[in-house]
């Protein structure tokens, strides 16, 4: 795990979900299937579309969603764009391959002649952007914007009956939302927004050395454009058996290295699959007396903004002293990730 030898600290926060949630109901008679079955079976009573579900109309581009983020983040932290010194997006749907999408929310909020990096990752891409952004802040850099965000549009057909689908593939439809959110890093713990929040340590580990993926996201180029394979699949039955423990060693490599206690963690933010999933892994977590920190039932799994949208939820009731735990698992590639923080 990279310990901070030089801390730096989250100054704000920022998210953006695009237009009105939409619920089981609206879901389950958009695609003909069963509204308790999506209640039973995934627990997410609602989630964001930045497409219209009637039409497949794309309404707003992850770059949208993205800028929008990291503008309420920089707002709340009192910072202008001249202040950041470099930017960090991590994202599993691009809306180009090139330019990144990371470029284009640079441009569109004003930032120039800075280092701009696009991480492609699932879940754990928000904790890769932490690493990197605390290892640029530790070496000198004052203060960088890291945002995560995915959208659905290109693996989500509008209108597409339940009944055509095998239940793997249906999954997805009802599980993932469109979403963004943000965090400002810096290198001093003083000033406005929600400063004096310590990122004590990250982890950050690729641990699926000979083991089968358990999520795919295919790209279509001209040449396979009409390809019949499935462009995202999930290997659910792997995801529900092996998270659940991953978790829980993820926990306690954390407050190895810490040197913390369980009776010291005062918040977790567990990983958000789904609301289903997330109480199940919370019944293993050994953090009894920890607070949790959630969303995935409101918005929907979106992928790599999920860890800073419970950030968002969760510097606002770190008290002082108070310490809070993050715990993601990507899937596929089974990547182990987590970090800490500390309120000073």
């Amino acid at each position: 795990m990279n310990m901070s030898r030089d801390t730096v600290y989250l100054a704000a926060t920022g998210t953006a979900l695009p237009g009105d949630p939409v619920d089981n109901a609206a879901l389950a008679k958009l695609l003909g299937a069963s509204e308790e079955w999506i209640d039973l079976f995934v627990g997410t009573r609602t989630r964001h579309f930045a497409w219209d579900p009637a039409t497949g109309e794309v309404l707003r581009t992850l770059a949208d969603l993205c800028a929008e983020a990291g503008s309420r983040a920089l707002a709340a932290a009192g910072l202008d764009p001249a202040d950041i010194e470099f930017l960090v997006l991590a994202t599993a749907t691009p809306d180009h391959l090139l330019p990144t999408t990371a470029t284009e929310v640079a441009d569109r909020l004003g930032m120039d002649h800075l280092p701009v990096y696009q991480l492609q990752a699932g879940c754990s891409g928000a904790v890769q952007a932490l690493d990197l952004g605390r290892c640029l802040v530790a070496g000198g850099r004052r203060a960088g914007l890291l945002i995560g965000g995915d959208v659905t549009h290109r693996f989500l057909a509008a209108r597409r009956s339940a009944a055509r689908m095998p239940t793997e593939e249906l999954v997805n439809h009802v599980l993932f939302g469109d979403g963004a959110g943000a965090v400002v890093l810096t290198a001093e713990p003083d000033g406005p927004g929600e400063r004096g929040v310590a990122l004590r340590g990250v982890l950050n580990r690729c641990a699926g050395r000979r083991r089968p993926p358990g999520q795919f996201i295919d790209w279509s180029g001209i040449s396979d454009r009409d390809t019949e394979r499935r462009m995202l699949a999930e290997d659910y039955k792997a995801i529900e058996e092996h998270v659940p423990a991953i978790s829980v060693e993820i926990v306690w490599e954390l407050l190895g290295e810490l040197g913390w206690t369980v009776d010291e963690v005062d918040h977790i933010l567990p990983p958000q699959l789904s609301g289903r999933m997330t109480a199940r892994i919370m019944e293993h977590l050994p953090v009894p007396s920890a607070a949790e920190v959630s969303c995935v039932t409101e918005t929907g799994n979106t992928g790599n903004a999920l860890p800073f949208l419970q950030l968002d939820r969760l510097l606002p009731r770190l008290g002082p002293g108070q310490r809070a735990l993050a715990v993601t698992v990507e899937s596929s590639k089974w990547i182990r990730a987590g970090f800490a923080l500390e309120r000073a």
